[in-house]
């Protein structure tokens, strides 16, 4: 992905920041919530955030050879907030399941996107942050699936908020990006001509 592409879309990496800082705060603030109530919440924040992620990889799919990744990244999103609205049967644990194991791939496509973004930009340190927080928090909902209410708002609101702030961070950097000097970016890495 260029530079030019980064710096120009680094306004919907902010808004997805934003949006998981306020699920958050909503999660830290909604204490009487249910756990079922709960996991349609972060059913209704998967489902936002991969739209999010699915219109953003639309927009750079002809400037970026990588975008199929966050595509694959709002794809489940959706499909994840789909399952969690469409089949109101379900249990509250097999809701759990699917939510872990989304937040698990959701933290291992962010930590390839910044690996692929290491490419352009120094500073993807904070999609890695993000991934590692995602693959953190699946992997608590995984091994403690019938944690209390009360701890599994924790998680969220933790997860939700560290998330939110990597990826305010790495929107920052986006946008200062096409206003630093060449010299001081990542030397891109030319593909082998074929």
């Amino acid at each position: 992905m260029s530079e030019s592409v980064l710096s120009r879309n680094w306004w919907m990496v902010l808004l997805r920041g934003l949006l998981a800082i306020a699920f958050g705060v909503l999660a830290f603030t909604q204490t009487g919530i249910t756990l079922a109530a709960l996991i349609l919440f972060v059913g209704a924040f998967a489902l936002i955030e991969g739209v999010m992620a699915t219109i953003a990889s639309i927009r750079v799919r002809r400037m970026d050879r990588d975008w199929w990744v966050l595509l694959m990244e709002g794809l489940f999103g959706v499909a994840i907030g789909l399952i969690t609205f469409l089949n109101p049967a379900i249990t509250v644990l097999a809701l759990s399941f699917y939510i872990a194991t989304w937040a698990v791939t959701l933290g291992v496509l962010r930590i390839v996107s910044a690996i692929q973004l290491r490419r352009v930009i120094k500073g993807e340190v904070w999609l890695i942050l993000s991934g590692l927080v995602s693959m953190l928090f699946g992997v608590l909902m995984l091994v403690f699936p019938g944690a209390g209410a009360l701890a599994l708002v924790a998680y969220i609101g933790v997860w939700a908020m560290l998330t939110g702030c990597a990826l305010v961070l790495l929107s920052i950097r986006l946008r200062n990006l096409g206003k630093e000097p060449a010299s001081s970016h990542a030397e891109p890495v030319q593909a082998p001509a074929h």
